[in-house]
């Protein structure tokens, strides 16, 4: 089980890893490739009980690709905020048909959500907009899993480019292999393999959310525009 043999259990649903053993981690993954570090994190730790998420946005096409390459099975989690882009959608059901990939919608509370429609909440609270309808569901749909996949580069923003390979997030262990990509990487293989970009990246927009907090412009300038806020909370 290589590494795996450092994994220290409290809990039915929760694995932590001791500081030794999360440095450990990213000693052994930090030299590897992306795709090297997706194939060994399989061999290193339960299968089912890794999750993937994906937003299905501009860098996805990329990151599904290598996933439904290595682990066809894997399922892949989509939080659906009730505010996506319709081309979010149809973009999303494309990669579905092409990949073959199981993907689960993770939905906010319904109740939860109308609270967030009727009171605008993007445009009054956006912080508590992303909490209702991103971060509350996710973290709900994070407790059948003890390793959990993300899509993030270092390049996107301040924050992202500190992060890890590993790290421990909410007694769960966040496994970042795209973090050291670069943009030109990226770019390099979508060319290499004939994989779209998300449609509205045609448009001008690098970075792509919800509608109603998303807009044209570099990197995260275009999310939530005239608002110091890069992040929904996710990742936080």
């Amino acid at each position: 089980m290589g590494n795996a043999q450092l994994i220290t259990r409290f809990g039915d649903n929760t694995v932590g890893l001791s500081k030794e053993a999360l440095e450990e981690l990213n000693r052994v993954y930090r030299p590897l490739s992306f795709a090297e570090r997706i194939r060994r994190v399989y061999e290193d730790f339960a299968p089912d009980r890794i999750m993937v998420t994906s937003s299905f946005a501009a860098t996805s096409a990329y990151f599904l690709h290598i996933i439904s390459t290595i682990r066809p099975q894997q399922s892949v989690h989509f939080i659906d905020t009730g505010y996506h882009f319709a081309d979010t959608l149809k973009y999303k059901d494309y990669l579905i048909e092409r990949f073959g990939l199981n993907v689960v919608d993770v939905t906010p509370d319904p109740d939860h959500h109308q609270v967030s429609q009727e009171n605008r909440m993007w445009e009054t609270d956006p912080d508590l907009c992303c909490q209702v309808n991103k971060v509350n569901p996710l973290e709900e749909a994070k407790e059948n899993y003890d390793l959990w996949i993300s899509s993030l580069m270092g390049w996107q923003t301040e924050h992202r480019a500190g992060l890890e390979v590993f790290e421990e997030r909410r007694g769960m262990i966040k496994f970042n292999p795209m973090i050291d990509v670069t943009k030109e990487q990226r770019d390099a293989y979508i060319k290499e393999h004939d994989l779209p970009f998300h449609p509205l990246v045609a448009q001008g927009f690098d970075s792509i959310g919800c509608s109603h907090c998303t807009f044209k412009g570099e990197g995260r300038e275009g999310r939530w525009k005239g608002n110091k806020k890069t992040e929904c909370g996710i990742h936080m």
